[in-house]
């Protein structure tokens, strides 16, 4: 008995690359977008709270994300100018780009755990009003905040790794006229009136035969 082995279709060997970048484009565009989003989103909300003691009373103070540390927010940002500029660029540009977009990611989620923990903005809040610049606050807490952040930069990181993992699968903004490799077609002479001998004698100047018996 005689076994027949099945051989791969080519059109499915080569359909394989272009289904998973499409698929690790969506995944990293919904990932950079969303991680972005909820990190600024997080700077926006309140990462801590404590009381300083002034006049011998509690005074109550709160920190958000964006007083506590601007680092998580600005490379939000730029982490989102690096994920729209992986399209603009081609081959070694698009590896450094998607390398920034990974640094973007974790530098957030760095900066953002450390953030959890800092008490710096609102021991300054304490000196500022005690009037005392060696005030410190106390029953010092942190929110979950920081760390929503740091899933926001997390999802910046996966999108950065995609983009080094599959962005050379990805289209370029400067090459979507250029995938079929087709040429142009030739734009139609325009009509020649026997009756008007400028146009005789134009259709002479581009080689054309006027009387359209032959070649000029």
């Amino acid at each position: 008995m005689e076994y027949v082995t099945a051989v791969p279709h080519p059109r499915t060997e080569a359909a394989r690359p272009a289904r998973a970048g499409r698929r690790s484009l969506a995944i990293a565009l919904l990932c950079g977008a969303l991680g972005a989003a909820v990190t600024l989103l997080a700077t926006r909300q309140q990462w801590s709270e404590g009381t300083a003691t002034v006049a011998g009373g509690a005074f109550p103070l709160t920190a958000k994300g964006s007083d506590v540390t601007g680092v998580p927010a600005a490379l939000a940002i730029v982490g989102l100018a690096a994920l729209v500029a992986v399209f603009a660029v081609r081959r070694a540009g698009r590896l450094l780009v998607a390398a920034l977009l990974a640094l973007c990611g974790i530098g957030t989620v760095v900066s953002a755990v450390l953030g959890a923990s800092d008490s710096s903005a609102l021991d300054e809040q304490a000196a500022r009003v005690s009037g005392d610049t060696s005030a410190t606050v106390h029953a010092l807490s942190h929110s979950a905040w920081p760390y929503v952040a740091a899933v926001g930069g997390a999802l910046i990181l996966l999108a950065g790794l995609l983009a080094l993992r599959y962005g050379r699968l990805w289209p370029a903004m400067s090459g979507r006229y250029e995938r079929s490799g087709t040429p142009r077609p030739r734009r139609a002479a325009p009509a020649v009136d026997p009756d008007r001998p400028e146009d005789l004698w134009k259709a002479l100047d581009r080689g054309e035969d006027p009387t359209g018996t032959g070649p000029a």
